[in-house]
């Protein structure tokens, strides 16, 4: 959690498949100043930027109550009260330069032909 990663001298995070994903400490200080105490430990990261072709051409979407929460604030936009948000490209750039490394890709397909149930 993100109480956690503070205190870590070289802080990172443990992905799945044992990869070691390394987290930058400045922008763990910037996660932290946006966001109140009590929702650090329900923060997921690395934080997911899912794209897909279903939300729409160059557009992604965050999901989780504190991701929507973080991403608001850090791009200036009124507090969505939602699980999860659409954003642009423009804001996907603006998201990926403030926290390039707490913030990963995730390109989502859909295997179902459209319009066949």
């Amino acid at each position: 959690n993100l109480a956690e990663l503070l205190k870590m001298e070289k802080p990172g995070i443990r992905g799945k498949d044992n990869t070691f994903f390394i987290t930058d400490k400045s922008e763990l200080d910037l996660i932290s100043a946006s966001l109140p105490r009590f929702l650090w430990s329900r923060l997921r990261l690395p934080m997911l930027i899912e794209m897909s072709p279903d939300f729409g051409s160059g557009s992604a979407r965050i999901q989780g109550e504190v991701e929507v929460e973080l991403v608001c604030k850090l791009l200036g936009k009124d507090r969505e009260y939602s699980k999860q948000m659409i954003i642009y490209m423009p804001e996907v750039r603006e998201l990926r330069r403030k926290l390039p490394t707490t913030t990963q890709y995730a390109f989502i397909t859909n295997l179902r032909e459209r319009g066949v149930e």
